[in-house]
């Protein structure tokens, strides 16, 4: 086992499925997608060489991110992140995982208005450019950028990230088979960015995350990090 993958085996604090799985969405097909947080001990920032910000593996189709890095993008409101801090199939959490999922009101600002409408605008034109080469798009990638606006209005409007898809559910899978139209996936697409800008105007969300709280608690992680033996619990 490399040095990086002992790193996500000794220290995570929390796992979850991803993707499909949790969105309620999956097929027999899916693959399962775990994302995770780890905690690099304290110490191991005084060498030379740091320790990984990001760690693939070492399970297939595994992705972790160091706790700094994790916040750093939850509080830009990063929608991949964000999903880990409500995915409902958890198979790790250490007490300091229940402490960071307790956090997850401190990350939630406007900015998700921003990353969700952007990513979903990248993903359309992607979408568009490979339909205009080959006929027609990645149906997957489609389902998935409809399904993430569908969240981001969830939370603009809520105040709240929505994993499930709920009563969208057969719709959407319908596009991942190709049944809508490309005409019935634009207009879809553009009522869901008219519910993102109406989302916005009024969200209860604040318009900036609460940097300081996670702040404090990054540097409590890195305190008890030093007098637990190095092993967050």
């Amino acid at each position: 086992m490399s040095e990086a993958h002992d790193l996500v085996k000794r220290h995570t604090i929390l796992s979850v499925v991803v993707g499909s799985r949790a969105f309620g969405l999956s097929t027999a097909a899916s693959d399962v997608d775990r994302r995770g947080v780890y905690v690099a001990p304290a110490a191991d920032f005084w060498r030379m060489a740091k320790p990984p910000t990001h760690v693939e593996g070492p399970l297939p189709e595994q992705f972790s991110w160091e706790v700094e890095r994790f916040c750093a993008l939850a509080l830009s409101a990063n929608p991949n992140i964000l999903e880990v801090l409500h995915s409902p199939l958890v198979e790790e959490r250490s007490a300091l995982g229940v402490e960071l999922r307790d956090l997850t009101p401190a990350f939630l600002s406007r900015r998700a208005h921003t990353t969700y409408a952007r990513y979903a605008a990248s993903q359309f034109a992607k979408a568009e450019n490979r339909r205009a080469r080959e006929g027609e798009p990645r149906w997957k990638h489609v389902m998935h950028m409809l399904r993430l606006m569908l969240s981001g209005a969830v939370l603009l409007e809520s105040g709240t990230v929505r994993i499930d898809v709920g009563p969208y559910r057969e719709r959407l899978l319908a596009v991942r088979r190709g049944e809508l139209s490309w005409d019935e996936v634009r207009a879809w697409r553009e009522e869901l960015s008219t519910r993102l800008e109406r989302a916005m105007a009024a969200s209860p969300l604040p318009e900036q995350p609460d940097t300081t709280r996670v702040e404090n608690w990054l540097i409590s992680v890195r305190r008890r990090s030093l007098t637990d033996g190095g092993i967050p619990a």
